[in-house]
This record gives structure tokens, C-alpha cells and sequence, in this order.
């Protein structure tokens, strides 16, 4: 019995904005006072189709990094991929509470993606990739807090309620 869910960050936003970018830095590029020459990109290394090329790069990146969250009857375990290559896990032993909760992306944590918790609370970390406002909170016995946003919240409540009854997990809440 196993609960596997995969998410990435979805920005489809920013390329909307980067694309603006793009569109100004070409007409500026083109157009300028007759436009550059090729001598003149490449006195200056071509610089300018680098602006408009690099956050088109970074952004697909971004999108590419994947978290990978898995939930047994022997605990958790993610992975945040490219960056952290393999599972991290938690044992059940380990944990003190483990429960569904709301939260605010920007309120709480300053945004999406892999954040510690505002004002300094550096025991409280997240991984918000999704534009949703519930996820699983884990409190861990020595103090330290983990969040995890989901797509499949429902999927999740009903396999955490099998789990406890089932395994008879007490950190589930």
C-alpha cells in the first residue's frame, strides 16, 4: 500500500512576461536607429540575443524539477529533483504528527517552490508547487516542521485514514 505523487511547478505565467521581454529587446535590436548589423552583434558578443534566449532557458529548467512524494506504512520519503538526487525518508518513528492543513503560499512562506517558513523560522520548511492552499504537515519529534502541497489532496486524506486504521500509525492525525 502505496500513495506516489509527482509535481513540478507550473509558470506558464512567466512566459508571458519573457516574452514581453523578448518582444522589446527585438524591436530595440531591429528597429534602433536602422537596426544592428552582424559586425555589431558581434563587437558586443551578441548579447542581445542572449536576453532574449537565457530566460526562456531558465524557465523551461525550472519547470523541469520534479518532486517525487511517497507514502508507505514504513513513512515518507521525497525527492526534489535535480537537487536532491536521492529519497530523503522519514520513518514513522520519527514523526510526531503527520496531518492535512490549509496554508498560504505567499502569506506563510514568501511564494511557491522550496521555501522556509517566514520571520526567521528556519525549522519550518515547504515545498509549494502548486497554486492550491492544502498540503501535508509533518512535525517531526525534534521540533522541526515539513510541508508538502499536493494536487490529489482527497486521494491523500483517504489514503492517510487507511493507513492509520490499517498500520495503526499514531503520528497520523
Amino acid at each position: 500500500m502505496e500513495f506516489e505523487e509527482k509535481q513540478s511547478l507550473k509558470l506558464w505565467w512567466l512566459y508571458i512576461l519573457v516574452a514581453i521581454d523578448a518582444v522589446m529587446i527585438a524591436s530595440i535590436v531591429l528597429f534602433d536607429k536602422g537596426g544592428m548589423s552582424f559586425n555589431d552583434l558581434k563587437a558586443v558578443y551578441f548579447a542581445p540575443l542572449w536576453a532574449v534566449i537565457l530566460p526562456f532557458a531558465i524557465i523551461y529548467l525550472i519547470q523541469k524539477n520534479v518532486l517525487t512524494l511517497q507514502i508507505s506504512q514504513l513513512g515518507i520519503a521525497y525527492r526534489y529533483f535535480p537537487f536532491k538526487r536521492k529519497l530523503k525518508s522519514h520513518k514513522w518513528e520519527e514523526i510526531d504528527k503527520a496531518y492535512i492543513t490549509n496554508y498560504d503560499a505567499f502569506g506563510d512562506y514568501g511564494g511557491f517552490g522550496v521555501k522556509n517558513r517566514l520571520w526567521f523560522k528556519f525549522n519550518d520548511k515547504a515545498y509549494l508547487l502548486n497554486d492550491k492552499n492544502k498540503g501535508i504537515q509533518l512535525e517531526f519529534k525534534n521540533g522541526k516542521k515539513l510541508l508538502f502541497s499536493s494536487n490529489r489532496i482527497d486521494e491523500l486524506e483517504i489514503f492517510l485514514i487507511n493507513l492509520k486504521t490499517r498500520y495503526n500509525i499514531q503520528a497520523i492525525q
